[in-house]
């Protein structure tokens, strides 16, 4: 009885076939257009570092184009779901279904058990491929698409507090007693808050305790004079190793389990994880975004051709579905912030807009 709702295996597969090619063919034109327009403003950057080549570029435009795909690939459904229906209906295709004895929830069918896959495909292959190249990426461009240190724990951009004073590295590498930091910034701060000293260094090993900074070059905010120092300098001694190993987590570039684990040691400690939780759970509810894409779009594949209304109902299944990742969007800013529990952020938008769809195709169908 499960396989009633779907039409015949011939008309299922040929509406799955459809859809398919037209996802694909709506993904790569995204990727291949934003991907240009990114390699515009970002090329330049990258061969600015001397010894960057055309091959360099090359490299950048590999590591981005896992992202652009997991980006916009419900996007990419969305549009292929509007396409498909709008053409089915203007070649009256739509109409000899309904003839046939279909409903709309039949004839949606095959189109939401191909984004069911899609959704399923999306998800292992932020797990395999995104998190890797977003990692990548991001600790090459934290040394301005320079030499990037062979470690499979590099992260970047790190802001670790230490009492009053701030540390700061572009990158960190290793762990335990071996974790290296590179381009290293010490802000020795007075209790108010006020900069005292600027001590900059190209590396910092751990001294235990404290970071020990090679060749530091020192800037006194009140004299406003630069010295140079050949002896190394140890700053931050109340800095531990177990600050740095959890001092910066991007949710987008460790898969589930990682950031699992990461969120439970944050916990542990006392920090504040109400973003990375609300991240965490839209790394299940996200790809689920591309199911729902042809609910909001099959109000554009129901309602006669003729009546001149088609490409207002294919704006109206557009709008539906920008407006999910609007909502979306600002569901997870506000839950990043403490407004919305990560739980209630991570899955209204998707609840809500499955009602919506719902609710459009049966008002549409009726």
């Amino acid at each position: 009885m499960l396989f009633d709702f779907f039409p015949s295996k011939t008309l299922t597969w040929y509406l799955a076939k459809t859809f398919v090619t037209r996802i694909l063919a709506a993904l790569v034109m995204l990727v291949l257009v934003l991907l240009m327009l990114d390699l515009l403003t970002t090329s330049a950057d990258i061969l600015a570092y001397p010894g960057n080549t055309q091959a360099e570029v090359f490299h950048y435009a590999g590591l981005r184009v896992p992202q652009l795909i997991a980006r916009f690939l419900p996007y990419s459904v969305l549009l292929a779901t509007i396409i498909t229906l709008a053409t089915f209906n203007q070649n009256s295709e739509v109409v000899a279904m309904k003839a046939a004895g279909l409903s709309a929830h039949q004839i949606l069918a095959p189109l939401l058990l191909t984004a069911g896959l899609v959704s399923a495909a999306s998800f292992a292959f932020n797990e395999r491929v995104v998190t890797r190249a977003t990692a990548t990426l991001s600790a090459w461009q934290a040394v301005d698409y320079g030499p990037v240190p062979h470690d499979s724990g590099v992260r970047s951009n790190l802001y670790l507090a230490a009492g009053d004073d701030v540390l700061a590295a572009a990158t960190v590498t290793g762990s335990g007693p071996a974790t290296t930091m590179s381009q290293v910034t010490f802000y020795e701060r007075d209790p108010r808050g006020m900069i005292q000293r600027e001590v900059r260094s190209d590396s910092a090993s751990w001294a235990n305790p404290g970071w020990r900074l090679t060749a530091p070059r020192t800037f006194d905010v009140r004299t406003a004079q630069t010295t140079h120092s050949a002896a190394p300098v140890v700053v931050a001694r109340n800095l531990g190793l177990d600050q740095v190993a959890l001092g910066k987590v991007d949710p987008d570039a460790q898969p589930l389990m990682q950031l699992k684990r990461s969120i439970a040691a944050l916990d542990k400690e006392g920090r504040r994880t109400a973003e990375l939780k609300g991240k965490w759970w839209h790394k299940l509810s996200g790809p689920l975004s591309a199911l729902l894409m042809p609910l909001l779009g099959a109000v554009a594949g129901f309602g006669l051709a003729r009546s001149g209304h088609l490409f207002a109902r294919a704006v109206i299944g557009m709008a539906l579905g920008f407006a999910y990742f609007v909502v979306d969007n600002a569901a997870l800013a506000m839950g990043s912030f403490g407004g919305y529990p990560p739980l209630l952020a991570a899955w209204a938008p998707f609840l809500l807009f499955l009602l919506v769809g719902e609710t459009v195709l049966i008002r549409t169908e009726e």
